[in-house]
């Protein structure tokens, strides 16, 4: 794989090619309910890879095995489906929810909550909704239908959704390129596609990650502390509760039984912390999932690696732990997938030092 679909900031996505970034989607989810496996967990654009052909697919960690139990989802309230704020149960009509906030992105360029663009929608703002950066080249009548099916997967009652039959049938009248090849589309060779893997040196998280170190690991993250947390919360009035209290001196205990190497302990505070449910830490998700891979549960480690991903999306650690996860399963490409885009990320946050 070579990038998600968010993270392909050097040029624009054109417009034939998001309509089949949006069929190719479909079609793999209406795959999946086919399978029996109809629940993926946390949709997103950031699921979304390009192969070496250019073609878009969806990354299979969004089947991991607790993406079954109709629990889990993501941190992000403003994407999540009404059903799952209800009673934090997940659906098979939840993911077609999802479906509609992708689509979202293919129209906007960017991450619009699911009540704006509805209310966008609504006005027939079509104009508005639209990413700029098209300037213009897009059909109106297709991006018309388009807005029209995200309306349909965004509706408040699950019933009222389309099915995933209903979204390949309705994207396929859409694809009126289906014979120019994905990565003439996005106006790269597959020569210089496949020369633009990284050539970059890794950093030292990186570099232990590609390794399956995970002593390395542990001694980044001890001396890394909470550093990333900063963007994630804010601590208001209850920071003075007891229940706030207690919660925080779990995770104090916590660092200490990770400082010292006692995971299993870790584990048991890191998880009183999260199971409370006021402070959202990506740093101690990515600190249980390194417990979770000393220990051998190595679907736990995914699993947290994905959760500290949900809480800071454009985080290079949890990028980063989802490649060890993975490769522990022996999902080789997909872990090197991820080390990549955690690489991506973190040159472009490097960037962004540099130039500020």
């Amino acid at each position: 794989m070579r990038g998600c679909l968010l993270l392909r900031e050097k040029q624009t996505i054109e417009w034939p090619l998001r309509l089949r970034v949006a069929f190719y989607i479909a079609e793999a989810l209406d795959y999946c309910n086919t399978e029996g496996r109809p629940l993926y967990h946390d949709l997103n654009a950031y699921r979304v890879l390009f192969d070496e052909d250019g073609d878009p697919r969806l990354s299979c960690f969004g089947l991991m095995k607790n993406s079954m139990d109709g629990k889990s989802y993501s941190t992000n309230l403003a994407y999540t489906p009404p059903e799952y704020l209800k009673n934090g149960r997940v659906i098979p009509e939840s993911v077609i929810y999802s479906f509609g906030t992708v689509l979202l992105d293919l129209l906007s360029g960017k991450h619009i909550p699911p009540s704006h663009a509805l209310d966008m929608i609504r006005g027939e703002n079509l104009n508005l909704l639209m990413d700029s950066h098209l300037e213009g080249k897009f059909s109106s009548e297709e991006a018309t239908q388009v807005v029209g099916l995200a309306s349909q997967c965004l509706q408040y009652e699950p019933r009222e959704r389309p099915s995933t039959k209903n979204l390949v049938v309705t994207l396929a009248r859409l694809q009126t390129k289906s014979d120019v090849p994905s990565n003439v589309m996005l106006r790269v060779s597959k020569h210089e596609e496949a020369q633009s893997t990284p050539q970059r040196p890794l950093s030292p998280l990186a570099e232990a990650c590609s390794r399956m170190d995970l002593t390395a690991i542990h001694q980044i993250l001890v001396m890394a502390h909470y550093r990333d947390d900063k963007e994630t919360h804010e601590l208001s009035f209850q920071e003075w509760t007891q229940q706030m209290r207690d919660m925080l001196e779990a995770r104090k205990q916590g660092d200490t039984a990770f400082r010292d190497k006692d995971f299993k302990t870790a584990i048991d505070y890191y998880s009183q912390f999260i199971n409370v449910n006021i402070m959202v830490s990506p740093t101690v998700y990515a600190r249980r999932s390194l417990c979770h891979l000393f220990s051998d549960r190595s679907d736990a480690a995914l699993l947290d690696a994905m959760q500290a991903q949900c809480a800071h999306p454009d985080w290079p650690t949890a990028f980063y732990m989802q490649s060890v996860a993975l490769s522990k399963l022996d999902m080789q490409k997909d872990a090197a997938d991820m080390l990549l885009e955690g690489a991506a990320l973190e040159e472009k946050r490097q960037r962004g030092a540099r130039a500020s």
